[in-house]
């Protein structure tokens, strides 16, 4: 198969999207099928392991200037028609995704696209809710435009359907295990940390209103003024628009920085605990990663990330947005209890069955059974 595959951003781990994205991509190539990418955000320093990567033309977006707004210009148009896909995938539901929508209808190409982000969720975090119906109008209309639409887990996957949205099938996510692993645990980075005989906290992600940081702030205040301050480390993986109100509030907290690679799979393992009460992740990567790395977790009781927990067993899950139950919550994980252990236990059981490449067979499998009907052989 020849897949032409749009996505917002195609910069290497900027966020859980292009992990999966990435890693996908790397699934087709390795079963023999050929990959190009169109996307705005593409960073010129990445070789992109011999993938033909197409930059687009594209602005910042005011207010989020680390994403990008791309064009679909008559250039794209010839490449797309010179790459001659057999099938068409689009990761973001945006301007430039509707053209590559278009496109591959009036060229009548199998269409695929995946609901890799809950972005209506956003829009209270920004005053913006009066937005979300004409906002899932819009998403409506682009997925059902859409031969399938791929949702993360079951909880997704209904979620579109109450919106009218048709044919939605699931594509999980995986977690590369020899990335991360409890293996990579590091003493010598928790003494760099100061968290030596104590529970260390991560929290990794962008630091914005969207990944509900302000529970974690509250959470990090209610352990020190609980007396805690000489027996918990707060480690704060990521950056973002809240950091320096993050660095205020939480002054005996360790900030690394945006971390990728050994080095935020060293991190994972260095910590004990996974805090995250973010209500916006469609799936959570993160706490998928968490879990690998023999970390139980802390979630919301809304989103994709309690879907983990609930299949997994390797966590516990807080009323969102009440930063006193998730304090209550991290209390029952503190100080490698019964209860830590058997979670742990759970987690890195279930990690082990998140294999990239069985994940990816069921997109692949399902992409060939669209192209082969499509040119009339056997679905």
């Amino acid at each position: 198969m020849k897949i032409a595959l749009y996505s917002g951003t195609y910069v290497k781990d900027k966020d859980g999207a292009v992990k999966s994205i990435s890693q996908l991509v790397s699934s087709f190539r390795r079963k023999g099928h050929q990959v190009t990418v169109w996307s705005p955000d593409v960073s010129l320093q990445d070789n992109h392991n011999g993938v033909t990567v197409h930059p687009m033309l594209a602005v910042p977006i005011p207010q989020y200037p680390d994403y990008k707004l791309g064009f679909f210009k008559p250039e794209t148009r010839r490449q797309l028609d010179a790459f001659a896909p057999d099938i068409v995938h689009i990761s973001t539901p945006d301007i430039v995704g509707r053209e590559f929508l278009l496109y591959a209808k009036k060229k009548s190409l199998p269409l695929a696209s995946v609901f890799h982000t809950d972005f209506p969720s956003y829009l209270k975090y920004y005053r913006l809710r009066f937005a979300e119906k004409p906002f899932w109008k819009y998403l409506t209309w682009f997925y059902n435009g859409c031969d399938i639409v791929f949702a993360p887990n079951e909880g997704i996957r209904l979620k579109l359907i109450s919106q009218n949205i048709k044919n939605v099938e699931i594509w999980s996510r995986g977690v590369d295990k020899e990335l991360f692993d409890p293996s990579h645990r590091s003493e010598n980075l928790r003494s760099t940390w100061n968290a030596d005989g104590r529970t260390v906290f991560v929290f990794a992600g962008r630091f914005v209103l969207y990944k509900d940081v302000e529970v974690v702030m509250r959470v990090y205040e209610r352990f020190m003024e609980s007396g805690y301050a000489d027996r918990v480390r707060f480690v704060m993986i990521g950056s973002g628009p809240k950091e320096a109100e993050m660095r205020r509030r939480m002054r005996q907290a360790v900030f690394t920085g945006y971390l990728t690679g050994v080095e935020l799979s060293e991190a994972y393992a260095s910590g004990d605990i996974f805090l995250f009460p973010s209500i916006t992740e469609a799936f959570c990567n993160v706490a998928l990663e968490a879990l690998a790395s023999g970390l139980p977790v802390v979630v919301s009781n809304e989103g994709g990330c309690k879907d983990i927990v609930e299949r997994s067993g390797g966590g516990v899950v807080a009323r969102s947005g009440d930063f006193e139950d998730f304090f209550s919550r991290c209390l029952e994980l503190y100080g490698n209890s019964a209860k830590y252990r058997e979670l742990k236990a759970h987690g890195l059981r279930f990690a082990e069955t998140k294999s990239w490449s069985s994940v990816n067979s069921v997109v692949i499998d399902r992409y060939q059974n669209m192209v082969n009907f499509a040119t009339g052989g056997v679905a």
